[in-house]
């Protein structure tokens, strides 16, 4: 694993954490679209970990940016525990992605 990528490392856990804490609350707010998601996310974090070849970085960071926005798409900005899983994960997720993402372009263009 000489390639390890820690912004797919980031997605990978900001994924999980979308996916695994609606378990967390009382009530079902934005329960389905963070589980479905943050399951993508997640995904799209192991394969940029594992270096396989699949989701590219943008595709992470997509999926990141629809976690933040989610909380407005699905109403649920009044229930404080889906909104700001929503809001933390897919910002840093998505911040990230596109740091990550404006790396990668820039070193490819350099060679």
């Amino acid at each position: 694993m000489g390639n390890f990528s820690w912004q797919g490392g980031v997605a990978f856990v900001a994924g999980l954490a979308a996916l695994l804490a609606p378990g967390l609350w009382a009530d079902n707010a934005g329960k389905q679209p963070l589980m479905v998601l943050g399951a993508l996310l997640a995904l799209a974090g192991l394969y940029a970990l594992l270096s396989a070849v699949g989701p590219s970085t943008w595709t992470a960071t997509a999926f990141a940016v629809l976690i933040f926005i989610s909380p407005w798409a699905f109403g649920f900005t009044g229930e404080n525990a889906a909104a700001w899983t929503a809001w933390i994960a897919g910002g840093v997720a998505a911040i990230v992605g596109v740091w990550g993402a404006t790396q990668a372009r820039g070193s490819s263009t350099a060679t």
